[in-house]
């Protein structure tokens, strides 16, 4: 495909995916592939493989003589990072936000503790140096600088757990973060008491204090639920 055809795949993927998940077209209704080309100006066959990966992802389904159809919602795949970024940008952000934190207050606290016992001196290394990239762009809004660096702590931790379940969520909770830093869902700086959690999570895992890591980790997630009380409620 050439870059044309993928800047117009990824911004008519964008513009259904985002309609869909917002509820423009509602459960059952049927999507006209024709319509779809002539709105955009493309091609049928760049409508045609935007609709492939809306059914890799469950949104849709081709039916013979009908067309592609939307599917209820709770058939999607919840988890694919497009589909939790383009629900981050419906209505129903604060609903989905609150969901998804209280995923990773499930995950991320026992991951942090199987990351005290497994982690390497090298990933050690990363979440102390993401840490200290966190302290020092947590003030003076630079939120997306910190962002960068507070989702790369968190995929080492996750990484680190040595559970390739946990590890491939890495991408969910990098969407997550994402949304609430793009969405204005984030004080204009960091919570100074959640930065220094992030520190001593990295003590922790590096001195292999696998308890301590898990209870510093659950109080990152229930700081960041009482956040969403404040900002998005």
């Amino acid at each position: 495909m050439s870059e044309e055809g993928r800047g117009q795949h990824s911004r008519v993927l964008d513009a259904l995916g985002l309609a869909v998940t917002a509820g423009e077209y509602p459960q059952g209704s049927v999507v006209r592939t024709d319509e779809v080309a002539q709105r955009f100006d493309v091609s049928r066959t760049v409508v045609r493989e935007v609709v492939r990966v809306l059914e890799s992802m469950h949104l849709v389904e081709s039916r013979r003589r009908v067309g592609v159809t939307v599917r209820p919602a709770d058939e999607w795949n919840v988890y694919d990072p497009r589909v939790i970024r383009w629900r981050l940008a419906g209505a129903d952000r604060p609903r989905q936000l609150r969901s998804l934190t209280v995923l990773r207050s499930a995950v991320e606290p026992v991951a942090a503790s199987l990351a005290a016992r497994h982690a390497t001196p090298e990933q050690c290394a990363g979440l102390t140096e993401r840490a200290l990239g966190m302290v020092a762009t947590s003030r003076g809004r630079r939120l997306e600088e910190y962002l960068v660096h507070d989702i790369a702590f968190h995929r080492i931790v996750l990484t680190a757990s040595g559970n390739e379940m946990f590890a491939r969520l890495g991408d969910v909770v990098a969407e997550i973060l994402a949304g609430r830093t793009h969405h204005q869902v984030m004080f204009e700086d960091p919570d100074p008491a959640a930065v220094t959690l992030h520190v001593r999570v990295a003590e922790a895992v590096r001195e292999g204090r696998a308890d301590r890591a898990e209870e510093l980790t659950r109080q990152i997630a229930v700081g960041a639920l009482e956040e969403l009380d404040v900002l998005a409620p």
